[in-house]
């Protein structure tokens, strides 16, 4: 690849960012409708700041709701290694910035990252002039890295992951994308599989650490109260964990079918990944002719008519340790429509079992691993997956063992945390606690 190839790509690309932008911005004030925190600060979506420019800054980008989670336990082991140091925290999404707000302390800042135009990425730098950037996960901005790499500011990629789909779409890209891997100065893969598409991508340095998602503990207490509404329901329970669209209908028709008759029949309970389809999903239920509760109808206590209903809308945020602590086994939304699948390494922890469809692509090794440890186990499809489901919750002891097997697997795969950690200190040139 030409270093021409490399400019007009860019160019190109920069260009595009530019055009949309106003697009962009009146998309995200339409989706402010239904969620307000879209609405707040778009002026740092352009790099624009009402104080001055500051400085030492540990600076984490952590994009949405998962990555802002699986950042938890990244943050708690620096700072045990860098107990002052001043943590800028970003984010691309409403459910990120709201989850990353627990992370903060006195002196840190929180911010939207801003498009990826040469110009924002710019004053983005100029603005907080970080001592070293950690992105999480999958988010490789060519412009940002480019401004980063003329800013002295060493960048982090970590918890990374590149799935063979992404490698080849990546790969046509490869004038774009190749020039940004290559300027990271440190890539922390999850594992070896992607350890070697990522340096296939370009990325110079790169080391093995495993998955943060390991390390995170459930709230306990949510785990409980779960558990606690389970035994007060007095009957199966089912959970479709964090449901994409187009895979809630095709359950719901299959479900009729399979617990007509039924008795006790089952609770269903839908937890869907994106806040602003609760409606839709709830049309969805009562339409399919259940007698639907909401979960944002209640406090602590389901009232009667919700222990009575058929099907439960699990429309809540930061309640997915209750969720999996309620259900005795879970449908992994996202893997039964060609969208990669979710992250089952909470439910794990959680000890609820999971059925994933054949879509694992973004979670290749973890859905594997579970499969070989029997704390999950894959079905073709949405009617096999309710099928092998319902089997379980037929069986007591064969559900016992699978919820004992998914903590099992949970516990023995933990410790990126502290090895990410160890990795990001090295690279610090010195501890970050002094306010410019």
């Amino acid at each position: 690849m030409t270093p021409w190839a490399a400019r007009l790509a860019r160019a190109a690309y920069s260009t595009l960012l530019r055009v949309g932008t106003p697009a962009y911005l009146a998309r995200l004030w339409w989706r402010g409708r239904a969620e307000p925190p879209y609405r707040h600060a778009l002026a740092e979506r352009l790099a624009h700041y009402a104080e001055r420019p500051s400085s030492g800054w540990l600076w984490l980008h952590a994009v949405s709701l998962g990555e802002t989670r699986a950042a938890a336990a990244l943050v708690e082991a620096l700072r045990a290694r860098q107990p002052g140091l001043r943590l800028l925290l970003t984010h691309g999404t409403a459910t990120g910035r709201e989850a990353g707000a627990a992370l903060l302390r006195e002196g840190d800042r929180q911010a939207w990252l801003p498009f990826d135009t040469p110009g924002g990425a710019r004053r983005f730098l100029a603005q907080f002039r970080p001592s070293l950037g950690v992105l999480m996960e999958t988010e490789v901005w060519p412009n940002l890295l480019r401004e980063a790499q003329a800013a002295g500011v060493p960048m982090v990629l970590a918890n990374a992951r590149l799935s063979e789909r992404s490698a080849r779409k990546g790969e046509r890209l490869a004038a774009l994308m190749q020039p940004a891997a290559a300027s990271l100065a440190l890539v922390l893969a999850q594992t070896e599989d992607d350890a070697r598409r990522l340096r296939a991508a370009g990325a110079p340095h790169v080391q093995v650490c495993g998955n943060l998602k390991f390390d995170l503990t459930p709230d306990a207490a949510l785990v409980e109260r779960g558990r606690a509404w389970r035994a007060a329901l007095g009957r199966p329970v089912l959970l479709f964990a964090v449901s994409r669209e187009g895979e809630e209908a095709p359950l719901l028709a299959a479900w009729s079918r399979a617990t007509r008759g039924a008795a006790p029949r089952p609770l269903l309970v839908v937890v869907p990944r994106h806040p602003q389809r609760f409606d839709e999903v709830a049309v969805l239920l009562q339409s399919a002719g259940l007698r639907m509760a909401r979960r944002s109808s209640w406090a602590d206590t389901p009232p009667p008519e919700a222990l009575a209903a058929d099907a439960w809308l699990g429309d809540s945020m930061r309640e997915m340790p209750l969720y999996y602590g309620l259900g005795q086994v879970a449908l992994l939304g996202g893997s039964f429509a060609p969208l990669g699948g979710q992250n089952l390494i909470e439910a794990a922890a959680c000890g609820c079992p999971v059925v994933m469809g054949p879509h694992t692509f973004n979670f290749a090794e973890a859905a594997e691993l579970a499969a070989a440890a029997g704390a999950a186990q894959r079905v073709p499809d949405l009617e096999a997956g309710l099928a092998a489901a319902m089997r379980l919750l037929a069986e007591p002891a064969a559900l016992q063992q699978a919820a004992e097997r998914s903590r099992g697997f949970a516990a023995a795969h933990r410790g990126a945390a502290a090895r990410i950690a160890e990795a990001i200190v090295a690279l610090l040139p010195g501890r970050l606690t002094a306010p410019a």
